[in-house]
């Protein structure tokens, strides 16, 4: 009798033996496998005994079945430590910006950080944010090179007054020179202000425009360098941005300054 038939007929009795056992119950491990293994052997008929060469066989694939267990033990563990180390990582970005891929965002009246990336060089780039359908801020960007912008929805509507609470959806249109379509993605940057570390993504970061799972993040920033290094690179469609009287303003102060520092240098002489 083979040891295969030995350990079917073992699995067979004592799956027979109660009908109420459970799977656990009668599955044979590794000391189960031994032991029938080792009855075997002292009952073996002398004058037919067993083949060496099948015995060794069983021996060996009884090894490499060993061996796959204990391997996947320790993928099991490993996944376990990088599930771990993800969460304790994502602890570490409250309080810090992140910057993720999305086509919506949660408007509660704190300012939003919004970011288009283009693919290629466009030469017309226009956002619109929806809110249940309908456009509330329409956003025409002046950084139209290839690459990652960004720039502020403060909260104005369109018409100039102050937009709706709610879940706004992103939607933008890119062209290149030649009218052909210019692949275009829109991310949000935002503080982070919890974490949850249910679920098996590394957990969930809670921010001011919403929650996005920590394995779907791009960046993490530090709030002050992001707000300080970040420049607006889109304009409202209702804006009209007019710097001369700035510059005519600017000019002015440099040729009092210039007028003073002579009528001083003068009087010194004198």
């Amino acid at each position: 009798m083979s040891t295969i038939d030995s350990i079917s007929q073992a699995s067979t009795t004592s799956s027979s033996s109660t009908s109420i056992a459970t799977a656990s119950d009668v599955a044979l491990g590794k000391q189960d496998f031994l032991t029938l293994l080792v009855a075997q052997l002292q009952n073996q008929d002398p004058l037919n005994p067993d083949d060496p060469t099948e015995f060794t066989a069983q021996l060996a694939q009884f090894s490499s079945l060993e061996q796959l267990f204990n391997l996947n033990d320790t993928m099991e563990s490993v996944a376990t430590s990088i599930a771990n180390s993800d969460k304790m990582s994502a602890l570490q970005t409250i309080g810090k910006e992140v910057a993720y891929e999305t086509s919506s965002f949660e408007y509660n009246g704190k300012d939003v950080e919004i970011g288009y990336n283009l693919d290629g060089t466009a030469s017309d780039v226009t956002i619109y944010l929806q809110l249940n359908g309908s456009t509330i801020k329409t956003f025409n960007a002046t950084d139209l090179s290839e690459g990652t912008h960004y720039f502020t929805f403060d909260g104005t509507a369109n018409s100039g007054v102050v937009a709706p609470y709610g879940d706004y959806k992103i939607v933008i249109k890119a062209t290149a020179a030649a009218g052909t379509t210019v692949g275009a993605t829109t991310l949000v940057k935002s503080e982070v202000t919890g974490v949850d570390l249910d679920g098996s993504d590394g957990g969930t970061l809670e921010t001011y425009a919403g929650s996005v799972s920590f394995n779907s993040i791009i960046g993490v920033y530090d709030k002050s360098s992001s707000s300080s290094s970040s420049s607006s690179t889109a304009q409202s469609s209702d804006d009209e941005t007019d710097t001369s009287d700035d510059e005519s303003l600017v000019e002015e102060i440099i040729a009092d300054a210039a007028d003073d520092a002579v009528d001083a240098a003068i009087e010194e002489a004198i």
